[in-house]
């Protein structure tokens, strides 16, 4: 059974064909998903979506790039719904330097209110990280994050990184990227990194794997995914689904 631990199934990219999609899961293999809130509005679609499908739970947050216009007024609202029953995280959470769209200080400010805010209501947190691995470090250090735990989610740095936050207990995400001709340090980070530390993940729409990459993505995918990571470990893409099945779990804490 596959479980995908990061989907954006709210974006507008599924507007047209989201019901038969995700009904469409189950058949082929795919057991359960997390629909991540992006922006406060992802997040309420995010919300909706698992309040509609047995499946599907949720993660409340505000990424990076969408945090320039934040209030406590906002914290205090994603805390309200933090508790709801099918909420599983505070995320997508971070720092993103690749895309100017918010000052450095403003994104980091965010960051630790809702590392701060995931604490409070022991949730794990889904963290973005973007050409900010230093200061996604030093940050989560010093919010002392490994008692928070959670996923880097869409894992992009190398094996020292994947070492640091490995040794505080997280989770590494693993998706489409994998798969790609070009993607040297993730697969030297696949093969580095515990298997009961990986989970499958897509970041639908985005990130396909080959050989449908440059599409529009969804969980059906993984399975791709699966592969590539078993061929790195050895072992059989059933295996890895299986074992990412249970780690998802533990993440999530389902």
């Amino acid at each position: 059974m596959i479980f995908d631990t990061h989907a954006h199934y709210d974006d507008e990219a599924f507007d047209k064909d989201r019901d038969a999609l995700l009904m469409s899961l189950a058949a082929a293999g795919v057991g359960a998903v997390v629909d991540i809130g992006a922006s406060l509005e992802s997040t309420k679609r995010a919300l909706e979506l698992a309040g509609r499908y047995p499946f599907l739970y949720a993660a409340v947050g505000v990424h990076p790039s969408d945090s320039g216009e934040l209030t406590e007024d906002d914290i205090w609202w994603l805390e309200s719904v933090s508790g709801r029953e099918k909420v599983v995280a505070i995320g997508e959470i971070g720092l993103d330097y690749y895309w100017e769209d918010v000052e450095h200080d403003v994104q980091k400010q965010w960051f630790v209110r809702q590392l701060e805010l995931a604490r409070k209501v022991k949730l794990p947190v889904v963290i973005h990280s973007r050409d900010a691995a230093k200061d996604t470090l030093d940050i989560m250090k010093a919010e002392n994050s490994r008692d928070i735990g959670g996923v880097i989610h869409c894992f992009s740095y190398g094996k020292e990184m994947a070492r640091e936050y490995l040794d505080m207990g997280f989770f590494l995400g693993i998706g489409g990227v994998v798969t790609f001709q070009n993607a040297k340090k993730l697969k030297e980070v696949v093969e580095y990194a515990p298997l009961d530390r990986l989970v499958l993940e897509t970041d639908c729409p985005y990130l396909a794997p080959v050989p449908y990459r440059g599409k529009r993505n969804s969980s059906l995918n993984l399975s791709y995914v699966a592969e590539a990571i078993g061929a790195l470990k050895g072992i059989s893409a059933e295996q890895v689904e299986e074992a990412t099945w249970e780690n998802a779990k533990r993440l999530y804490r389902l």
